[in-house]
């Protein structure tokens, strides 16, 4: 089976990412590292997160992106 998704451009899957609701209304989403670097690739996707204004977090093998630009705090 081949899955579509493989065919994407870099801006369609970015389109497609940020039309979810948590990130329309400002929230929180998160991503494989894997899936990132395959659809868009790592550079350009926090190239693109830096424009936006978008903070970025990685950890085990996530990237966690938070769609708006209020500053982050670490609590512990």
């Amino acid at each position: 089976m081949i899955d579509s998704s493989d065919h994407l451009s870099r801006e369609t899957w970015t389109l497609h990412l940020f039309s979810s609701q948590a990130a329309r209304s400002g929230g929180v989403i998160r991503r494989k590292v894997r899936d990132i670097e395959r659809f868009a690739g790592r550079a350009w996707f926090l190239s693109e997160m830096k424009r936006r204004g978008f903070p970025v977090v990685e950890n085990a093998g996530q990237f966690v992106i938070f769609c708006n630009s209020e500053p982050l705090r670490r609590i512990v």
